[in-house]
């Protein structure tokens, strides 16, 4: 079982900026198809918001390109997302994602982000 610990979430007004952790256990990161931040707003389903590759390849959402960056520290097996100019439409629960190569899927607990005007 692939456990991963997302931290970082908190309340800010817009424009702010917040980095959310994924921390995975050893060897994650690289036993893994691709690693990824998704966020689920009320009412709403859950949707992609930025994934990495093994390789290091990465892809955005529209809707946060430029604004966000997700990276990742092999040696600690933890993925970010680095989030700048945040908007309220942000607003979400933010859940990690581990793809085994599309066959199974790991979900973090999921952290509260909230973002005021």
């Amino acid at each position: 079982q692939v456990q991963l610990v997302e931290s970082g979430g908190s309340s800010v007004q817009a424009g702010g900026s917040l980095r959310l952790s994924c921390a995975a256990a050893s060897g994650t990161i690289l036993s893994m198809n691709a690693m990824g931040w998704y966020r689920q707003a009320p009412g709403k389903e859950r949707e992609l918001v930025a994934a990495i590759s093994r390789g290091g390849g990465t892809n955005y959402a529209d809707s946060v390109k430029g604004r966000f960056t997700i990276s990742r520290d092999i040696a600690k097996d933890t993925v970010y997302l680095q989030m700048n100019s945040l908007k309220p439409e942000d607003t979400a629960v933010y859940y990690c994602n581990a793809n085994w190569y599309g066959q199974r899927y790991y979900w973090g607990q999921g952290t509260q982000v909230t973002v005021s005007s």
